[in-house]
């Protein structure tokens, strides 16, 4: 059993894969990344104050001390954070920027367990082929990129986009679960 510090419907899903059981207790943290943070440090200290907040709530209210899963994905171009979409332009520009292009995608793992932290970053890279502007406006229109990194979902519509994927399919979609597992075992080995 697990606390996961996210609401994330794909982390769930991921978890579930693995046959983890785990209780939602999202951090609502600000997520802000601070002046000159590159983004592998933004997206392992965002899953690391994930982590250690939801780990002082369930010290606070007194819960079952199991580990708290804490996690950020965010996509990379050019060095550039591109976020979540604000709004229909934002969205589709970034669609426009990945198009026919290779970018990084990167997520951060914290499991918080008994004071101590193991954190884990998987990067990966992501191919995308050209796109024109009636596919972006279409998938725009479909729903799937909103509040998704990079405006976009590996697991859905835009998986037709992807001509090449090196690393991680479920750190792209937001939980690196081969990280996540390697964890999870040392966390058990310590614990024996």
């Amino acid at each position: 059993m697990i606390y996961l510090a996210s609401a994330s419907p794909r982390r769930q899903e991921l978890l579930r894969q693995l046959g983890i059981e785990f209780d939602v207790m999202p951090s609502n943290i600000l997520e802000v990344r601070e002046a000159g943070e590159a983004p592998a440090q933004y997206v392992t200290r965002v899953a690391r104050d994930k982590a250690r907040r939801v780990a002082q709530q369930v010290k606070q209210r007194g819960l079952p001390a199991h580990p708290v899963l804490g996690a950020d994905t965010e996509v990379v171009l050019d060095g550039e954070i591109l976020g979540k979409p604000e709004n229909a332009t934002h969205g589709m520009d970034m669609l426009r920027r990945l198009a026919g292009r290779t970018h990084e995608v990167l997520s951060g793992v914290c499991v918080w367990h008994r004071e101590k932290e193991y954190t884990s970053l998987s990067t990966s890279r992501v191919t995308f082929r050209p796109l024109t502007p009636a596919e972006i406006g279409q998938y725009w229109k479909s729903g799937e990129p909103l509040g998704k990194a990079g405006a976009y979902a590996i697991q859905g519509r835009a998986a037709a986009f992807i001509t090449k994927l090196e690393g991680s399919y479920s750190g792209v979609m937001g939980l690196p679960l081969f990280e996540l597992d390697g964890i999870l075992r040392s966390i058990e080995s310590e614990t024996k």
